[in-house]
């Protein structure tokens, strides 16, 4: 399938909301297209000086408009693709586009495995003394957690590339684990230099007799 691009760097995951502030002609013309023709374009994450993965996006609504002929405008993302072919320029069009290959999203986790991460997440949260609003395990998958967990740009890149809900959430879990025990340690390390900053009473040495030899 071919799509308009619009490369960022910038990560979505499906189901998320995207919004975009609209300055450059091409682009105007991308979201003037979007609306007239109910077409979707893509977002390539721009990374390591190219860009292979992306994610499909519907425009929602147009926000605001202003004199300029700037927008903001909301989105929402699809699915998840592999670059196939890329143009610098569409025929007839001021904006980018190529064939894309979008990739299946098997979900294949059992309820158990789901109550084991929100359980880690809860441990995160409350180690770093964050609220935690619990998810209702049916509602629960792994893209409503990936941008709240502190994982790096490159981290989140690997995630989009990732089919089976279960290995996203392995990913996830594994992340989880050597975060918690990092935090775990950090505060044992603080606790250990408030103790040792205390005032303490001791008990003065007795030096009657003692001489220096």
């Amino acid at each position: 399938m071919k799509l308009p691009m619009f490369p960022l760097r910038s990560i979505f995951f499906p189901g998320e909301t995207v919004p975009l502030h609209i300055f450059e002609d091409r682009y105007k013309q991308l979201i003037q297209d979007c609306r007239d023709e109910a077409i979707t374009f893509g977002i390539p994450v721009y990374i390591n000086d190219t860009f292979s993965y992306g994610t499909e996006v519907q425009l929602v609504e147009i926000v605001n408009t202003y004199d300029s002929g700037e927008m903001d405008v909301t989105c929402v993302a699809r699915q998840v693709f592999k670059m196939i072919t890329f143009e610098n320029q569409l025929k007839n069009k001021p904006y980018s586009g190529g064939e894309v290959a979008f990739l299946e999203n098997i979900y294949d986790v059992d309820h158990t495995f789901k109550i084991e991460i929100l359980g880690l997440i809860e441990t995160l949260y409350n180690l770093m003394s964050v609220p935690f609003t619990p998810i209702e395990v049916d509602k629960f998958h792994s893209h409503i957690l990936i941008h709240k967990m502190g994982l790096s740009f490159e981290q989140e890149y690997e995630l989009l590339q990732i089919e089976r809900e279960s290995g996203r959430l392995t990913y996830i879990k594994n992340h989880l684990i050597s975060t918690i025990a990092v935090l775990e340690e950090v505060n044992r390390t603080k606790h250990t230099i408030k103790l040792n900053g205390d005032f303490k009473n001791f008990d003065p040495l007795d030096f009657e007799g003692f001489t220096l030899n």
